[in-house]
């Protein structure tokens, strides 16, 4: 742990501290996939798997490398899914940027993604990818996108897909934030607004179990919330009190008693930790806050601290305000610290 007042140069890094993962980065942004190969057919954790094929089509979408693999292993599983997956990718961006063509792309992303599905019942990563596409589709004009919830506070949406997910793999992280993000795709009035996002998020952290990085929703919807207040030119004075007053505090004590402090330090999100560390920061909560900073050393993360970074700084990519927040959380839990006492 470096010492309150030692400056840390922050490491932005989509592998964080998984080696393996950072090896097949860097291999596939060359444009070598048997490294990729290796790691994927190595992972036995369905929430490794999900992932890190997630944050391997984030690198692949820009290259032919899986249409490579998938030439050279025609019979890889691996090889078909991760085509899928930066098919779905390439969806995505093309949408944010109001690509022409995001029609074609999302297409091609969800016959891969049924191929991949239909070829291996058991994987959850075709049906999160699949669920991902939703996303696209902001008037629901897709059935399986517009189904009844169980829950009668939030709005119709692709319900059964995460219903698929959740029985290949109980409780998997990137499908319910997928949820997240199709609700707040949404600007027509029925769909509910942020309110469904809040509602989503309280209703999800209610019942996720002890070791759940789900138990943090509640703070993920917090930050939106703040991301739109930004986007229409002005936070509300008190946002970030809300940090400090239940039910908000409570989420937050709960995710870093039953998530942070039970979970394998290896299956945690590095975005989930930065989001924990906010959040515990902004509540007040210095000394928790500051263990959470010393377990991401030396990796950090744009987000949430930019979406929700002091807009007078002038630093849009919030690594001042990272900074300050952990250096705020050491020097407050260095003080706490207990002190050896006197010598007979």
């Amino acid at each position: 742990m470096l010492a309150p007042g030692v400056l840390m140069y922050p490491v932005y890094d989509p592998a964080g501290s998984d080696d393996d993962l950072r090896v097949a980065l860097v291999e596939l942004r060359a444009g070598r996939w048997s490294a990729t190969r290796n790691l994927l057919s190595a992972t036995r954790s369905l929430a490794l798997r999900t992932s890190r094929t997630q944050v391997l089509a984030v690198a692949a979408a820009g290259s032919d490398v899986m249409d490579v693999w998938l030439a050279e292993e025609s019979d890889s599983y691996d090889a078909q899914v991760m085509r899928a997956r930066v098919f779905v990718e390439r969806a995505l961006r093309a949408h944010r940027q109001q690509h022409p063509a995001v029609s074609e792309f999302e297409t091609r992303g969800r016959h891969a993604a049924q191929m991949a599905a239909h070829r291996a019942p058991h994987d959850p990563v075709p049906w999160v990818c699949l669920l991902a596409l939703a996303q696209i589709d902001v008037h629901q004009q897709r059935p399986e996108h517009r189904v009844p919830s169980s829950e009668p506070m939030l709005p119709p949406g692709p319900w059964q897909l995460l219903g698929e997910v959740h029985r290949r793999d109980p409780f998997n992280r990137e499908a319910f934030h997928r949820i997240l993000q199709v609700l707040l795709s949404r600007d027509a009035p029925a769909s509910g607004g942020l309110a469904a996002v809040f509602d989503f998020g309280r209703w999800v952290a209610s019942w996720a179990p002890a070791g759940s990085p789900l138990l943090l929703l509640p703070a993920y919807a917090q930050v939106e919330q703040c991301r739109q207040q930004m986007q229409r030119g002005r936070v509300h004075p008190l946002w970030r009190r809300q940090w400090a007053e239940d039910p908000l505090r409570s989420y937050t004590r709960n995710a870093f008693h039953h998530w942070f402090k039970t979970t394998d330090p290896s299956l945690r999100s590095l975005t989930d930790l930065s989001h924990l560390a906010y959040a515990l920061w902004a509540g007040h909560q210095f000394v928790e806050a500051a263990q959470v900073f010393t377990s991401m050393e030396p990796y950090a993360t744009r987000e949430p601290w930019s979406s929700v970074e002091d807009q007078l700084s002038g630093d849009d990519t919030g690594q001042e305000l990272m900074l300050r927040a952990r250096r705020e959380s050491l020097a407050y839990a260095h003080r706490k610290a207990p002190r050896a006492g006197p010598r007979p």
